[in-house]
Order: C-alpha cells, then sequence, then structure tokens
C-alpha cells in the first residue's frame, strides 16, 4: 500500500524558513514526478511545486517562485520543499504528491498526481 507522510511543518516567523519532508513507501517513485501542493480552509487545493522523476525540471507557482525550493532524493523515496523568507499568506496545509504515471509531465496540474499525503500544516505569524 502506497503511504506519503510529511514532516517539517510547524508555526514560523514572517521571513523565517520551514523545511518539509515527504517520504513515500510502499513503491518506489525513482520514475515519477512529484509535488507539492497548498490549501487553506474554504479554498481550493493549489499548486505550489513540481519535480521531474530525475530532478531535470522544477516548477513553481508564481506566488513562490524565488523563496522556495524542490528537491528529492530518489535513493531515499522522498521529497523536500525549503521555504524561505515565509509570508503570512504562506499558511496552509501543505500536501506532497506523486504523479499518476511514470515518465514526464508538462505544466503540472492536480489532475497529474494520483498520490496524495495527509498534509502537515505551515503557520506563518506576521
Amino acid at each position: 500500500q502506497v503511504q506519503l507522510v510529511e514532516s517539517g511543518g510547524g508555526l514560523v516567523q514572517a521571513g523565517g524558513s520551514l523545511r518539509l519532508s515527504c517520504a513515500a513507501s510502499g513503491r518506489t517513485f525513482s520514475s515519477y514526478a512529484m509535488g507539492w501542493f497548498r490549501q487553506n480552509p474554504g479554498k481550493e487545493r493549489e499548486f505550489a511545486a513540481a519535480i521531474s522523476w530525475n530532478g531535470g525540471s522544477t516548477f513553481y507557482a508564481d506566488s513562490v517562485k524565488g523563496r522556495f525550493t524542490i528537491s528529492r532524493d530518489n535513493a531515499k523515496n522522498t521529497v523536500y520543499l525549503q521555504m524561505n523568507s515565509l509570508k503570512a499568506e504562506d499558511t496552509a496545509v501543505y500536501y506532497c504528491a506523486v504523479a499518476s504515471y511514470p515518465g514526464r509531465i508538462g505544466i503540472p496540474t492536480m489532475a497529474d498526481f494520483g498520490f496524495w499525503g495527509q498534509g502537515t500544516q505551515v503557520t506563518v505569524s506576521s
């Protein structure tokens, strides 16, 4: 059974940093794109960042570009999200996701991802 377990969320002051991790188990995802999405209550889940199966391509939402960095370690079946210069508007539940199928993806959308974690809360105080 596939499991994605996020960690690293918490409370941080504006301008601070957090590093999220997502460890996958139950299947090897070295051939799959992976990503991070976020969601606030009453709002739709939105794309934050994604990375291709080999790390050669990365994608970012405009709202996080230049502040967040996504990376992966295929040997550990893990994807990371380094978040710097955090703002109050970054407050959300962050979800790790893995693409439904192996190989390349274009500009990522939720429809590309079929495996999801339970989410980790990130709260940025202003």
